[in-house]
């Protein structure tokens, strides 16, 4: 399989107004796909659509190699999703939510203690479901959505409502998914989180891609020129140009005994997508 997700000029039009202008990415098997903007850009009716909930105004588009115009039912073996419309059976426990999936996935019901533990919620597994605190049904919600061990895995803001300690246990089941060939497409708020996890990443704005790389290089990209370096007995980072008379400076303060540390200026997501579309997110 050459790509994972394909789109090409995907346009989708509720009444008068346009969620998403021509919208083309590919994603490739083993990415960890970063889909990132603020609400209302057009990231929740992407996955939608990925998923064979919405269909596109126009354009074309694969998953797994299926058209998105007509997904065969048994794709969704071999798909986990985790969005904020994914409900949960209040009145199950724990396991009886997951016991239930393992059924419809026909899958070994000892598979579901292993996740329960990645997730933190083997203690709770006999808990009712609607005794859960927020972010507990966030993290059963994440589990049920890696039951299966898909090979494509949709997840809209997979750590809102979790404790930091929570969200790096979760970071951690990611990436040990991955590692074993699943490919993730992740959408968040969370800058240092796709920053953390995402080999690549989109900027969407009102349905329009207008970046798309990997953190590193975007932040490469959009750095500036120049240079910040931390002295010994000033508190404050001092800025110098990236050039000549800069680096005149550094040997300098090296020679002096002065220099404790030198860091390029390289601007964080955040900053990028402010800088591209003067929206934050």
């Amino acid at each position: 399989m050459d790509n994972v997700i394909v789109m090409k000029n995907i346009t989708k039009n509720f009444k008068d107004k346009k969620a998403l202008r021509g919208l083309s990415f590919e994603i490739k098997p083993g990415e960890i796909f970063g889909f990132l903007g603020p609400s209302g850009a057009g990231k929740t009716t992407t996955i939608k659509m990925l998923t064979s909930q919405l269909l596109p105004s126009s354009g074309e588009g694969k998953v797994l190699n299926e058209d998105i115009y007509s997904l065969n039912r048994n794709i969704f073996k071999h798909i986990g999703v985790l969005t904020d419309t994914s409900g949960i059976y209040e009145r199950l426990s724990v396991y009886e939510n997951l016991q239930l999936f393992a059924k419809i996935y026909d899958i070994d019901e000892k598979h579901i203690d292993e996740v329960l533990e990645k997730v933190s919620l083997l203690k709770d597994k006999r808990t009712k479901a609607k005794k859960l605190s927020k972010g507990m049904k966030q993290r059963l919600l994440l589990a049920r959505a890696v039951l299966n061990k898909p090979s494509l895995l949709f997840l809209d803001e997979p750590t809102s409502s979790l404790d930091p300690g929570t969200s790096n246990e979760i970071h951690k089941l990611l990436k040990e998914l991955n590692k074993s060939v699943t490919t993730i497409f992740l959408t968040t708020h969370n800058m240092e989180e796709a920053d953390k996890l995402c080999t690549r990443v989109a900027f969407l704005n009102e349905g329009t891609i207008v970046e798309m790389n990997t953190p590193l290089k975007l932040k490469q990209k959009y750095a500036e020129d120049c240079i910040e370096v931390r002295l010994k007995g000033i508190d404050d980072l001092i800025t110098i140009n990236n050039d000549e008379t800069g680096g005149e400076k550094i040997n300098s303060w090296m020679k002096s005994g002065q220099l404790l540390s030198i860091h390029s200026k390289e601007p964080n997501l955040e900053e990028i997508f402010l800088k591209l579309t003067g929206r934050g997110l």
